[in-house]
């Protein structure tokens, strides 16, 4: 049970469909020390090298979960046994000299040799600390609005669910047991439906205006001191029982608190710039053939 407007989902486990899909190499390749065999067979081999450059396509909290999990890692080399052989056979065949595979095989090679290329000015374009820092407090400086913050509390909520007689009857009854003292956090992990926050005594969090469902948010932040109860706030989940914790004004975040994401962002400006640069003078050095572009695209027209 969700008081807030929007509710999150858990990120689903996708990766086991990339397997056998098309990927970049890793951006860190292992050591040659770290490839001990995982596989091996008739047809092929499959070492932790591989497996380590494959896993460079997954986000790297999933990277880290997926490969923590022997039945996971087993799947993985199983299907890049699978790959790796398909392709040697190919090549045996002559497959990899027809001109569709050729050009394919010369655009998969452009992506990893450009992809390392640029991971290695990412890294000669980096700013000394010293400049870095200067840069990420001038950001700082010019758009303080950008780290404004509103006004927040911090409430403690105990939900009775539905609209029922009974269940404002229950409320009732528990609002009682809290005025003449009860504790609210024991009451809220037996009593309240919302068994997120009841877990951990109807505690909330801090959050901002707006964040909450109207009823409930109006009364949040209607109470003045930290310890004060409200009356019964009826929403579409049911009645609640607010209790303010804190309270936090609104304000600005001060640049320690941002600094490392601005230093991040001034950094990533060096490098896209570098590489930018080096784009545009690669490009300035060509001469497109407009002509035949024209010619192509009119060839691929639908009738």
């Amino acid at each position: 049970m969700q008081v807030t407007k929007t509710s999150a989902f858990p990120l689903s486990r996708v990766y086991l469909a990339l397997a056998l899909a098309a990927g970049g190499l890793a951006s860190v390749p292992a050591r040659a020390d770290e490839a001990r065999l995982l596989m091996d067979g008739p047809a092929t081999r499959i070492t932790t090298a591989d497996v380590n450059a494959d896993a460079q396509r997954m986000p790297e909290d999933v990277r880290t979960v997926i490969l923590s999990q022997p039945q996971q890692v087993q799947q993985i080399v199983s299907n890049l046994y699978v790959r790796r052989a398909l392709a040697d056979d190919a090549e045996k065949q002559g497959l990899g000299k027809t001109p569709e595979v050729q050009a394919v095989l010369r655009l998969a090679r452009d992506k990893v040799l450009s992809d390392a290329w640029i991971e290695q000015l990412r890294e000669r374009s980096r700013l000394p600390a010293q400049v870095a820092e200067a840069q990420a407090r001038s950001l700082y400086n010019a758009k303080p609005e950008r780290f404004e913050l509103a006004e927040q509390v911090q409430v403690r909520h105990i939900l009775v669910a539905g609209d029922a007689p009974e269940s404002k009857a229950k409320a009732e009854e528990l609002l009682a047991q809290l005025k003449t003292g009860a504790d609210f956090a024991e009451l809220a992990k037996a009593n309240s439906a919302d068994k997120g926050s009841g877990a951990k005594g109807g505690d909330l969090g801090y959050f901002s205006r707006g964040r909450m469902v109207p009823e409930f948010d109006k009364v949040a932040f209607a109470l003045d001191k930290p310890g004060a109860l409200s009356d019964l706030v009826k929403t579409q989940f049911g009645y609640h029982i607010l209790r303010l914790e804190g309270r936090k004004p609104a304000g600005t975040k001060p640049y320690l608190e941002v600094r490392e994401q601005l230093l991040a962002e001034v950094q990533d400006k060096a490098a896209q710039d570098a590489i930018t640069a080096e784009a545009d003078k690669l490009r300035a050095a060509a001469k497109p053939h407009t002509e035949a572009i024209r010619s192509f695209s009119e060839s691929v027209k639908k009738p």
